[in-house]
């Protein structure tokens, strides 16, 4: 099965005691990672490779190409709550007033179908901030599983004063979190974390300021990732490059767990 093109943003803030990270918890309802705490994103739809996305999101871009932009900017407003995006001519992002009045005003009716994301910014003449999303990783799902995805990871290279909130649809609850705490209460049981997010969050720990993290980020060349599965008798041994620098190649998933912590090899 072909793996269907897919953005996630980890959106970060300069904490008291180092950087957070919005991530969003799963509704039990989704069939893909149910119950998981997760970045904002999603799948990119045709809609985010329109022509008017030249125009509405003007910065040159490499790879990838624009539409997983535009879908991380789309999914994080849908997911989230947030706005990253900027008036015309303006430096910095929206201020959170205005993100609270468009996610109050156009939500909905976005999530419903009844107008898109390019409307929005449009009607509001706004511009989405690419410039401001550094692709961070590229994971691709192995082809033995049946839902697949080729996921582009992007941070956001700028402090976000919007405090975002979860959709109540897709995620039940929001929330700003250092990625060391995310990581322990996964490890004490109290979060599910897929191994993606798992390894992201461990990238992103050894960080202390948002400035810091995207300037390694703008330095370091993006792998993509493909984890190869080596089944046990109780798991899998999940293989990884050495080349994403994620400090390990392998680590061990028991059955019935996301997060693998029974072994690593580095």
């Amino acid at each position: 099965m072909l793996a269907r093109p897919a953005s996630t943003v980890a959106i970060l803030r300069d904490g008291p005691s180092g950087i957070e990270v919005f991530m969003v918890v799963r509704h039990r309802a989704i069939d893909f990672a149910s119950g998981a705490l997760v970045f904002p994103g999603g799948k990119v739809e045709a809609e985010d490779a329109d022509e008017a996305w030249s125009r509405l999101a003007p910065a040159p871009v490499k790879a990838p190409d624009r539409a997983f932009f535009v879908a991380a900017g789309r999914e994080t407003f849908e997911e989230a709550g947030l706005v990253l995006a900027r008036h015309h001519g303006a430096a910095g992002l929206v201020d959170a007033a205005t993100a609270d009045r468009l996610v109050e005003t156009h939500r909905a009716r976005l999530l419903r179908g009844q107008m898109s994301f390019a409307d929005v910014l449009s009607g509001e003449g706004l511009t989405l901030a690419l410039d401001l999303m550094v692709p961070f990783a590229h994971w691709i799902t192995p082809e033995a599983l049946p839902k697949r995805f080729d996921t582009h990871f992007f941070l956001i290279a700028a402090p976000v004063s919007q405090l975002g909130a979860h959709d109540g649809g897709e995620s039940v609850e929001g929330l700003w979190i250092a990625p060391s705490r995310a990581l322990a209460e996964a490890e004490a049981g109290a979060r599910t974390l897929v191994f993606a997010t798992r390894m992201n969050l461990t990238k992103l720990a050894r960080y202390r300021t948002v400035a810091e993290a995207v300037a390694a980020t703008r330095a370091t060349p993006v792998v993509t990732v493909v984890p190869k599965a080596t089944r046990t008798a109780n798991g899998r041994w999940l293989k990884i490059p050495a080349e994403a620098d994620y400090g390990v190649t392998e680590v061990f998933v028991e059955d019935g767990s996301s997060f693998g912590t029974s072994a690593i090899r580095t």
